[in-house]
C-alpha cells in the first residue's frame, strides 16, 4: 500500500520510495527512506495535504508525493 491510503492515526514502515530525480532526492534527505516509521497525523478535509510524524518531527505531503511511497501498515499494538 502507498503512504496516500493511510487514514489519520494509522502507523506504518515506509518499504520503498518511489518516484524520480529530484522529486525522490528530496523524499529522501527529508528522511522518508527504508526502514522508517511514520504515522499519520492530520489530513485537509479533501485529503491533500497529508500531514505524518516520521523521526520527531511533523512533515506535510501533497498526497501526489505520497502516493510513491510504499508502506507497509503496522497493527494497532505498533509491531
Amino acid at each position: 500500500m502507498t503512504l496516500s491510503e493511510l487514514k489519520i492515526g494509522e502507523s506504518a514502515v515506509v518499504t520503498a520510495v518511489g518516484g524520480e530525480g529530484i522529486l525522490r532526492r528530496r523524499l529522501l534527505d527529508m528522511g522518508i527512506t527504508p526502514k522508517t516509521k511514520l504515522m499519520v497525523r492530520k489530513m485537509a478535509p479533501l485529503g491533500d495535504p497529508i500531514e505524518i510524524r516520521i523521526r520527531g518531527y511533523e512533515l506535510t505531503l501533497r498526497k501526489e508525493d505520497a502516493a510513491k511511497i510504499t508502506v507497509e501498515k503496522l497493527s494497532e499494538s505498533g509491531k
